[in-house]
Parts: structure tokens; sequence; C-alpha cells
């Protein structure tokens, strides 16, 4: 039996969120947003890992802001490549189902950033 893909290959060691990246993930977001400027970010979290010879940054996180169905707080993963201009790149972003929470929780723990999430009030 072939050894299957575990969670080792999607980790990342994680880093510090520098202003620069800061920027880049709060920018890349908000364009993603129906009201940018009610956006107000939570916790994040960055690792890098090289895949296949690129760099890239994960970062997973919480914001809440505005949206068609009003105010509430959206876990999302994203990808930040910097040897390709620090392109940003949306992985996914809570669309308020459960199944889109518990996949953006499981990658994100899975890759060894673990965020609260934001539905769950203890």
């Amino acid at each position: 039996m072939a050894p299957r893909s575990d969670a080792g290959d999607q980790r990342v060691n994680p880093i510090p969120i520098s202003l620069a990246l800061e920027e880049i993930i709060t920018g890349g977001i908000r364009q993603r947003l129906p009201d940018s400027a009610s956006a107000r970010f939570g916790t994040m979290l960055a690792g890098e890992r090289t895949l296949d010879g690129r760099q890239e940054i994960v970062v997973c996180g919480t914001v809440n802001a505005k949206t068609s169905s009003g105010v509430g707080d959206k876990s999302f993963i994203a990808k930040v490549y910097p040897d390709d201009s620090s392109r940003f790149e949306l992985v996914a972003m809570d669309d308020e189902t459960e199944a889109a929470r518990l996949q953006i929780g499981g990658t994100c723990r899975a890759a060894g950033l673990p965020i609260p999430d934001p539905k769950m009030h203890l």
C-alpha cells in the first residue's frame, strides 16, 4: 500500500505578520467584500513553505464585515507568493455554512495555523 499524503505535507513554518504582509492580506480580503470599509480583522496567523520550488505564505484569519446577509464574522485562508510580486490568492472564505467553516478550520489546523472559529463562542 502506498503511503498517503498526510498533514505534514501541508504544514508551514509559522512567521510573524509584518506590516507589509498585513497590508497585502487586508487589501486582498477587502477587494472581495461588498462593503470593504466595514472590515475589521481579527486573529491572523501566517506561515511559509515551499511547494514545487515555489515559496508561498499561507494565512489563516478572521474578518468581521457587512455582507448581503448582515454583519458577521468570517474565517478565511489565503496565500501570498513573495517570489511573484507578493501576489495574493484567496483560497476560501466562510460562506456562512458549517461545511465551509469546518473545511477552512481543518485546512488551517493541518497547516499548523489554528484559528478560533468565529461562530463558536465559549
